[in-house]
């Protein structure tokens, strides 16, 4: 048996749709496909705007834009996160402050953001691990104190809560990702939820490589030129059209994520209450978007040989992310091994079994079976 790490899902409407857009006689963006994803995000997450991107990494620039971030302003971000979190920011000017992630939940420590704000600090970006939220509370509490912008990565969270609230709608910028390894996807694909409406006008002329382009679609000026910095952060039509028969579904996709993973914990939790690995947590307070489903192990060569050995039986399982103050580009900011110790072990030890939306009981039992024995 062959079982992948991930397989793109096909719900039955995204064909259809994009047929429809190909009908309608627009295939680049912004298009009637395109506003009907912005408008089931604007209702489902109750932001006052949500604009579609090509790209999750495209949401974090543009936020990072809107900021007019400054050559050595500062932005705080865990180590242990994809190199876009901090490089949509690092294109502006903007300095990473990393700061090291909580051994549980392997989101942002709370707890030791406020030791990394110092004058030059302009925004936090706490990134949603593996679909559970970081503790808003506390971060909302610290930005509001030192007069900090907001920008979640929720690339991984969407219909994740916090405390009841949505994940990517504590911030005043929010980033989510549509790549085909997320829960709902459209190949490549994001979007930026604003939360704070003073960014509005200023996102659709950004997006639109910096010209009124919006305005005049809409009738508001009779023709439309550059008026400010921007790029093409516009998704075609039929990324836009696929998004949305999956966003019809995300309900329904969350359910039968959250049914894979507590089949996996299940089988799983003796090993743990041997003392064998460490299981994911999701705190009280919180439901998961259920993501992806992580394990740690004792040591990196215990890591590997479990990786090394499930791909021999046809199972792909990696692992997740080296920690952004040793690559080459956090070293040249001046980091070094040694500083963010969870954020290492964690790169270390982690791997990642196979979870997708349409993964059988067969295909899982398969995974589980194969990796008790490897353990």
């Amino acid at each position: 048996m062959i079982v992948p790490y991930n397989r793109p899902t096909l719900w039955g409407k995204e064909i259809r749709y994009i047929r429809s857009a190909i009908r309608r006689g627009q295939i680049s963006g912004d298009g009637y496909f395109t506003e009907q994803c912005s408008r089931w995000l604007e209702k489902r997450l109750a932001a006052p705007k949500v604009l579609l991107t090509p790209s999750g990494t495209h949401a974090l620039e543009l936020a990072a834009l809107l900021l007019n971030l400054k050559p050595s302003d500062e932005f705080i971000v865990s180590s242990f996160t994809f190199p876009s979190t901090a490089n949509a920011f690092v294109l502006r000017g903007a300095v990473p402050r990393f700061v090291d992630i909580r051994p549980d939940t392997l989101n942002i420590d709370e707890r030791l953001v406020e030791a990394a704000v110092n004058r030059r600090t302009k925004v936090l970006v706490p990134m949603h691990y593996a679909g559970v939220p970081c503790d808003m509370t506390a971060l909302n509490r610290l930005a509001r104190k030192h007069r900090l912008k907001m920008v979640e990565d929720a690339a991984q969270a969407l219909g994740a809560r916090y405390r009841g609230r949505l994940a990517g709608t504590f911030g005043d910028l929010n980033a989510f990702s549509f790549h085909e390894t997320k829960n709902i996807i459209c190949g490549e694909g994001g979007a930026l939820a604003i939360m704070d409406p003073r960014y509005s006008d200023r996102a659709e002329i950004i997006r639109q490589k910096g010209t009124n382009r919006a305005k005049f679609y809409r009738g508001e000026v009779d023709k439309y030129s550059w008026v400010d910095v921007g790029s093409s952060y516009v998704p075609s039509e039929l990324q836009s059209a696929y998004l949305f028969a999956q966003l019809e579904k995300l309900d329904a996709v969350i359910s039968l994520r959250r049914r894979l993973y507590e089949r996996y914990r299940e089988a799983l939790q003796p090993l743990e209450d041997r003392g064998n690995l460490t299981l994911p947590v999701i705190p009280s307070g919180v439901t998961s978007s259920y993501h992806l489903f992580h394990i740690l192990v004792g040591s990196q060569k215990a890591r590997d040989r479990i990786l090394t050995g499930l791909r021999r039986v046809g199972i792909t399982s990696v692992f997740h992310y080296f920690p952004l103050h040793l690559s080459g580009m956090g070293r040249k900011f001046g980091y070094r091994r040694g500083q963010f110790p969870i954020s290492e072990k964690t790169s270390a030890c982690l791997l990642r079994l196979p979870l997708y939306n349409r993964m059988t009981s067969s295909e899982q039992a398969y995974v589980i079976r194969n990796f008790i024995k490897l353990v």
